[in-house]
């Protein structure tokens, strides 16, 4: 068993799902504040003793920008105040689509993020269904990647959908839906799309049967909805009978509320790493908590337990 204590601290934009991890987990939220300067600057503190213990700081970066500076400086901060290993547990890691050099004069975001959390002081890094597996090897400390096909995979069974396919919006996700294809023994269908620029889909085909099959969109995130819908609505005119769709990160951004209410899906799964914008429609919403899955993988990491028995894969 572990010997040093552990404690958890959160971000104020991830307060919602570190509560329900805390409280699987067993436990309650350590004190901390954030006091806020007129100018937007801001400096967390820790309102407790943290020397020697093994300090879980959950924080999603979304909107990345203040909620990734919020966690840089709650790891300096326990750093300085001599935890005795700081640990980023981030349910939604921003900037993760900056995984590569995709034209010319771009920076990888992924990878400097991950140099800007390294250089702050964290031990480890525990993230959910990084948009691209090699952000792993940007890092310098162990990443922890849990995935949501352990909680999407067990409620799509419960559902008992008969003629069952499971579909990629493009060719990227063609190995995640793979996985869910494979434990659900069913039959795979790949879009392929054309991007006119950033955000906006020009065209979209689909590779595989789907006449007369109750499909399932599999994804790692959902922004402005836009290759969403128009899967969904490409194929059910292509003679599907139903369109869901589980995503993992509902960033939702824009006008994808209003795209999804206006679509052809039927139903629309997420997990709570985002929370869902209230005011908006969300009668086609499924949210399935990750907050029992980071508990355990938290638990066995904490005490140098194995933790990927725990995962479809």
């Amino acid at each position: 068993m572990a010997i040093h204590k552990i404690k958890f601290f959160t971000g104020r934009n991830s307060q919602y799902l570190a509560e329900k991890i805390v409280a699987s987990y067993g436990t309650s939220l350590g004190k901390s504040e954030v006091l806020q300067f007129s100018d937007g600057e801001f400096q967390p503190c820790y309102n407790e003793s943290i020397r020697g213990c093994t300090v879980f700081i959950i924080q999603s970066t979304f909107p990345p920008l203040d909620n990734l500076m919020e966690l840089l400086m709650m790891v300096d901060a326990a750093r300085r105040a001599s935890a005795y290993k700081v640990i980023a547990v981030m349910p939604y890691f921003g900037w993760a689509r900056q995984d590569r050099k995709d034209r010319p004069r771009v920076p990888i975001g992924a990878k400097l993020v991950a140099n800007m959390l390294v250089a702050a002081g964290v031990d480890r890094v525990m993230t959910m269904d990084l948009h691209a597996d090699q952000i792993q090897g940007f890092f310098d400390v162990p990443v922890d990647t849990l995935y949501a096909s352990g909680i999407f995979i067990p409620y799509i069974r419960s559902l008992g959908i008969e003629d069952l396919s499971i579909a990629a919006p493009d060719m990227g996700g063609a190995k995640r839906a793979n996985t869910y294809a494979k434990w659900l023994e069913t039959p795979i269908i790949i879009s392929h799309k054309e991007r006119a620029k950033a955000n906006v889909v020009g065209k979209m085909t689909a590779i595989g049967e789907v006449e007369g099959r109750n499909i399932i969109i599999v994804d790692d995130m959902i922004d402005t909805a836009g290759t969403i819908c128009m899967a969904a609505d490409m194929l059910m005119a292509r003679g599907a009978k139903s369109v869901r769709a589980a995503i993992t990160h509902p960033i939702l951004s824009g006008e994808a509320y209003e795209k999804i209410a206006a679509s052809a899906l039927q139903e629309v799964i997420v997990t709570d790493t985002i929370p869902l914008r209230e005011g908006k429609d969300l009668s086609k919403f499924t949210v399935l908590s990750v907050a029992d899955l980071f508990a355990d993988v938290i638990e066995r990491v904490h005490n140098y337990k194995e933790i990927s028995s725990i995962f479809f894969k």
